[in-house]
């Protein structure tokens, strides 16, 4: 068996998706751990996930010095700090060799298009489009939190959700099929107790998020506020894409759709397709081909090879 391995990590908010390869590309182990993103996390569980993954790297590579390069894609790792942390961390659990941390993104665009080059959009909780051309530029549009953005997002979709609701109790829009798919949903009878769920300190985006595929049964029935949030969330991530496409002179090649909504609601991904196709008709939108951990495991596998 080779004695030389790379492995990739994608720091998921909840766990972390580990990828083993050996220098010819070939996977030979997979697992998944406790979550390592210091955003969501406190320091002292994620140094708990590091070095349980670390040694289960050396069990399977037979020692880390088998191991010649890590790459690390997890959220938040743009600030210096978060990025530094991590890697002291890996540092202390014993890992000496070559060590790449990188946003979650670019590995997810490596493993989606099994390659550096193209496009990526991703719509979950949160949403970011990311892309590299040939020449090794990079943009990112996106991606600055549900406060000040995130739109096409899950959260966002949640968010509208619940405007409807309201809008639709006093007037300001027809009633909707939403409020009653909301109300079972959060099992409540009421406005009031929408208002309360909302600004309860214990409700996140995640639980705003959740209300998401909601969108897709209301759209079915042709309810009109639901079919105006499908095109308003289709519209709101060609915005993201496009200067990514412009920048980048990627109006050509792959776009990959990433995220619960994108690939799990069809009205938004339908709407959104055929909002690209009008704009940009030579760009193949694809969903993805491998995940983020893979993609993490082919950019250590780069970095192996350079050196």
């Amino acid at each position: 068996m080779s004695k030389t391995f790379i492995a990739g990590l994608d720091g998921g908010g909840t766990k972390t998706a580990v990828v083993i390869m050996d220098e010819n590309g070939a996977a030979v182990d997979s697992f998944v751990s406790g979550a390592i993103n210091l955003n969501g996390q406190q320091e002292s569980s994620v140094r708990n996930s590091l070095h349980e993954i670390i040694g289960r790297i050396s069990d399977v590579c037979g020692g880390l010095e088998y191991c010649k390069h890590l790459c690390i894609g997890a959220a938040g790792v743009s600030h210096p700090e978060a990025a530094g942390r991590l890697e002291s961390i890996v540092r202390e659990a014993g890992y000496a060799s070559g060590l790449t941390v990188t946003g979650d993104h670019v590995t997810a665009l490596n493993g989606a298009l099994d390659s550096p080059v193209g496009m990526i959009v991703i719509a979950g909780t949160g949403s970011i489009c990311y892309g590299q051309n040939a020449s090794g530029q990079t943009h990112r549009t996106g991606g600055f939190g549900y406060l000040i953005d995130d739109e096409g997002s899950g959260y966002s979709i949640g968010r509208d959700l619940l405007r409807a609701v309201v809008r639709a109790e006093d007037g300001r829009i027809a009633p909707t099929v939403i409020t009653a798919m909301v109300y079972e949903q959060l099992q409540v009878s009421d406005v009031r107790q929408i208002v309360g769920f909302v600004y309860d300190k214990n409700t996140n985006k995640k639980d705003i998020a959740a209300l998401a595929p909601i969108l897709s049964r209301a759209s079915a029935q042709g309810d009109e506020a639901a079919l105006a949030i499908v095109n308003q969330s289709a519209g709101a991530l060609v915005e993201l894409v496009a200067p990514v496409a412009e920048r980048l002179h990627l109006r050509t090649g792959e776009l990959a759709l990433a995220g619960s909504v994108l690939q799990c609601n069809k009205e938004v991904r339908e709407a959104f397709g055929g909002m690209m196709r009008q704009r940009y008709p030579e760009l193949v939108c694809t969903l993805p081909k491998h995940d983020a951990a893979r993609g993490a495991a082919m950019i250590a596998l780069r970095e192996f090879k350079l050196v």
